[in-house]
């Protein structure tokens, strides 16, 4: 039997398996299209992808250099030492803004005062404390949808809670309040990546050191992020700025003859200042010099308070290195 089997496996004819592989590969050739194409293909497409980036981000720069030169065409002769440190007189249709200055530039801080700490430390516990699951999920999702809420609601929700119900009155400190809680997502948003962003070796060696949890995030964690925080910032002061909705319900008023003396005073701010002059003004089209010279300046403070924060940044990050 076994002589047999030796015998029947000996005399079994051999199969030639290399040249069913050479037939495979040559099948495969056929139906492929060579390398060189695709790469010509992939590059092709790349070239495409990247002149649709370069063309919108210029479309953004040249619209800025636009808005910036017809407000400075149009603005730049109502630009004086009076237009600068004077109060508005005659009607608004002579005199200054600086009034409206002091009014945003006291709106603008103050909104980032009391929103900065809260986002930060929002952006604390959901990122380092509370655990994945549903409940997280939808603190995400209410975040995500209050930062699509126009300001309009945030400005009668301010009116209602912080005039009202509070008893503040048309004041600073509600028009701060107001503006910190429509700023509040966006720093949260902007916080939370920044903290994403943070590998978790930092963390696992801050704690293998002996660090506590506690002192790992305010040692560690917060000063590695600390750059990308500050860029919520930015886009926190900016948008609060620039709002005429929210301030115009709580804050800002048509005419007030002296600066604000404390947080409970109503103010002046410059984008209301602006809707009243273009729009509810006695002589608008005499004051239509005054409203680009004030959009001029509104335009330059809010550049240069993110200008401010941007250098900041820049210094933080060159320290970090």
């Amino acid at each position: 039997m076994q002589t047999t089997r030796v015998e029947t496996m000996v005399n079994f004819p051999p199969i030639d398996l290399t040249t069913k592989v050479e037939k495979i590969d040559q099948t495969k050739n056929r139906n492929s299209p060579p390398a060189s194409s695709q790469m010509s293909r992939r590059q092709l497409i790349q070239k495409i992808v990247f002149v649709f980036f370069r063309g919108a981000a210029w479309v953004n720069g040249v619209a800025l250099l636009i808005i910036i030169y017809f407000m400075v065409a149009n603005g730049w002769r109502a630009i004086t030492w009076t237009f600068l440190t004077q109060a508005p007189r005659d009607s608004m249709t002579k005199g200054g803004i600086l009034p409206c200055i002091v009014g945003t530039l006291g709106l603008s801080l103050g909104a980032i005062i009391v929103a900065f700490p809260i986002g930060i430390a929002s952006a604390i516990y959901l990122n380092e404390y509370a655990r994945p699951g549903r409940i997280l999920r939808l603190i995400r999702l209410g975040i995500n949808n209050l930062a699509g809420v126009p300001s309009v609601v945030f400005g009668l929700f301010g009116l209602a809670f912080f005039c009202i119900y509070l008893k503040m009155g048309v004041s600073l400190l509600a028009g701060a309040l107001t503006l910190g809680a429509m700023t509040l997502p966006v720093i949260i948003g902007a916080s939370e990546e920044a903290l994403k962003a943070v590998p978790d070796t930092y963390r696992e060696a801050s704690l293998g050191l002996g660090a506590t949890k506690l002192q790992t995030i305010f040692r560690v964690v917060l000063p590695t992020a600390l750059p990308g925080i500050l860029t919520g910032g930015i886009l926190g002061i900016s948008r609060a700025a620039g709002e005429t909705a929210p301030i115009m319900f709580t804050a800002a008023v048509f005419f007030s003859p002296r600066m604000p003396s404390s947080v409970f005073d109503e103010i002046m701010a410059l984008p209301y200042h602006i809707y009243v002059l273009a729009t509810a003004g006695t002589e608008i089209e005499a004051t239509r010099p005054l409203q680009y010279g004030t959009a001029l300046v509104l335009i330059a403070l809010v550049l240069g308070l993110n200008l401010a924060a941007i250098l900041w940044r820049a210094r933080l990050r060159k320290r970090m290195q």
